[in-house]
């Protein structure tokens, strides 16, 4: 007797009926078909503010801002799906110190769709992590900005290395330290390889992060690149801290 076909499913297809099924929205809890439900996919997903290009922060009009005019920072632009506030921080500190890695395709599909707003790059860009040092990695088990960055990059069709760009030396948590501090708590920790070198010299290069806070960690990790040869560094975060005056 032939196999009754009609109650075995395809891995495939069983994955795809699965993610039918109704699951709680990420961000309210409220239930529905996808990671975001409707309601805050149109308030907090969907929603584009006007941002400084050069740092993220809010800007009339989306021109560079006056900071960024006096000082430009040394990466050519900040691409922030949303602000570092309320519901994003939760979701932020769940997929970051929480052991819930798995979050990070829902949030790296909502990222790319804010990267796709953005005019083409000439040429396609490396996709690289912000690193972690080794012991800041055994702690955690996993980086959140490699989790992003690997599957924005395959969403692209973008090549992405984990190990162009490598933190030298572990350094304190940088929450709760104000600019100088951060500052000083990054200075020289970030370090390209022989091998990174070669992989991004002449290229374009855009940098991973879950948040920008005060944009030192991405301008260390951005003057590292440019000294090794990267042709420019855009950086592409989930979420943007506003400034005060916000």
């Amino acid at each position: 007797m032939p196999p009754d076909r009609s109650a075995t499913a395809t891995p495939g297809r069983q994955r795809g009926w699965l993610g039918t099924l109704p699951r709680p929205c990420a961000l309210c809890s409220q239930w529905d078909r996808a990671g975001f439900c409707s309601d805050c996919r149109q308030r907090f997903v969907d929603r584009a503010l006007h941002r400084c290009p050069r740092c993220a922060l809010h800007a009339p009009g989306g021109q560079v801002c006056g900071a960024c005019l006096r000082a430009p920072p040394p990466f050519a632009r900040v691409v922030a799906l949303a602000d570092y506030a309320f519901p994003w921080d939760r979701l932020i500190a769940r997929f970051k110190f929480q052991q819930q890695p798995e979050l990070a395709a829902l949030l790296a599909d909502a990222l790319v769709a804010t990267v796709r707003r953005l005019p083409a790059l000439a040429e396609p860009p490396l996709v690289l992590p912000v690193p972690l040092s080794p012991a800041r990695l055994a702690e955690r088990g996993y980086n959140q900005a490699w989790e992003l960055a690997r599957r924005v990059a395959a969403s692209q069709g973008l090549p992405a290395r984990h190990d162009a760009l490598l933190r030298l030396r572990d350094t304190p948590h940088q929450v709760g330290l104000d600019r100088r501090a951060r500052a000083a708590n990054l200075r020289d920790a970030m370090w390209v390889p022989p091998e990174g070198q070669a992989a991004i010299t002449g290229r374009q290069v855009a940098l991973v992060d879950d948040v920008m806070t005060t944009g030192m960690t991405a301008t260390a990790a951005t003057q590292a690149l440019l000294a090794a040869g990267a042709a420019s560094v855009q950086v592409w975060v989930l979420a943007r801290t506003p400034s005060p005056q916000d």
